[in-house]
């Protein structure tokens, strides 16, 4: 026969209420009381269930994390360190992987049976965050934001990062420039993008339309768009990639085609994946702590969650980006 509060609110000599607030910690129960709950517990191997649990304080102890395309190798080291902030503050990650937002995953997240939401997928123009707001549910933007959308995020700098790639590639002496570019309906994509041109054209170099490859954050977006542009005339001598993994694509494409990187060509990727590191690529690539950035997200949430006090207005955590040099670059 299963134990239940009940049977240890006749042992504890409490009301059953009580043996439920007093064991999710309730300060309104007194220490005396909550030890003699506690003990009457342990004397009857009592185990609370989750589903009463979220019955009584109206809560589920589980967090919704939206992504697009987990075959991408960028989610799995967001979601790792994620899930392990969020199971360390006692909350359970639901995983919601979509290759577009939809109705479905909309209704899924807004049908109460989480506390809140990490939106790692947001597009520039996505209508979910104010949908979000509407029906009072806490969430947080983690690597990308939605166009004035207002509210807490963890996200990298950007704009800095397709800068100090611009900055490195003209102290190196190249002028014949180009980029592989992410989607601009994405924040990632439209601000490493504008960082870049910014930066070139500080140093009086043009960024022409012909010079200029946009496509998902994929392998193939690398691959296929690099022949193109190395048909042009003259050809660009380096070329600024909107991810790692668009890098990587480009570097197969150079290898299939019998370019030399970085002795014909520079490459310079972008989140310094850990593959980025492996022999076989050596990327040069813009590094950030991306373990920082979905654990504090992971915080952020949890805050909002369980109404902390002093969070008057919206948090945005930036990080810093840094140029990390390995060997698919070279001086002009």
């Amino acid at each position: 026969m299963a134990i239940t509060s009940h049977d240890v609110a006749r042992l504890a000599g409490v009301s059953q209420p009580t043996v439920s607030r007093a064991l999710r910690g309730d300060k309104r129960v007194s220490e005396a009381t909550r030890q003699r709950v506690v003990q009457a517990a342990t004397a009857l191997g009592y185990v609370p269930s989750e589903a009463g649990r979220s019955l009584s304080t109206r809560t589920t102890k589980r967090v919704g994390v939206m992504v697009t395309d987990l075959t991408n190798p960028f989610y799995p080291h967001l979601i790792g360190p994620l899930h392990d902030e969020l199971e360390r503050r006692g909350y359970r990650m639901m995983l919601f992987a979509e290759r577009s937002e939809s109705a479905a995953a909309d209704e899924r997240l807004l049908d109460r049976s989480i506390d809140g939401v990490v939106l790692a997928t947001a597009t520039v123009d996505t209508a979910l965050p104010g949908e979000l707001s509407r029906r009072g549910m806490p969430f947080v933007f983690l690597n990308r934001e939605a166009a004035g959308a207002g509210n807490d995020a963890a996200v990298v700098d950007n704009e800095a990062g397709g800068r100090v790639v611009a900055e490195e590639l003209v102290r190196l002496g190249h002028r014949d420039i180009a980029i592989i570019a992410g989607p601009q309906s994405t924040t990632t994509g439209r601000d490493r993008e504008l960082g870049f041109r910014y930066a070139l054209a500080e140093a009086g170099i043009g960024l022409p339309a012909g010079r200029v490859r946009r496509g998902p954050f994929g392998f193939e977006t690398g691959y296929g768009n690099l022949a193109a542009l190395l048909s042009q005339r003259p050809a660009p001598t380096a070329v600024f990639c909107g991810n790692d993994v668009i890098a990587i694509g480009a570097l197969n494409a150079a290898m299939r085609d019998g370019v030399r990187v970085p002795d014909d060509l520079t490459l310079i990727g972008f989140d310094d994946l850990p593959m980025a590191g492996w022999e076989s690529f050596d990327l040069s690539t813009v590094r950030y702590d991306l373990n920082a950035m979905a654990t504090a997200a992971a915080g952020l949430l949890v805050e909002r969650i369980e109404g902390a006090d002093g969070l008057d207005g919206n948090r945005r955590l930036v990080f810093p980006p840094v140029l990390v040099l390995r060997g698919t670059h070279r001086a002009r």
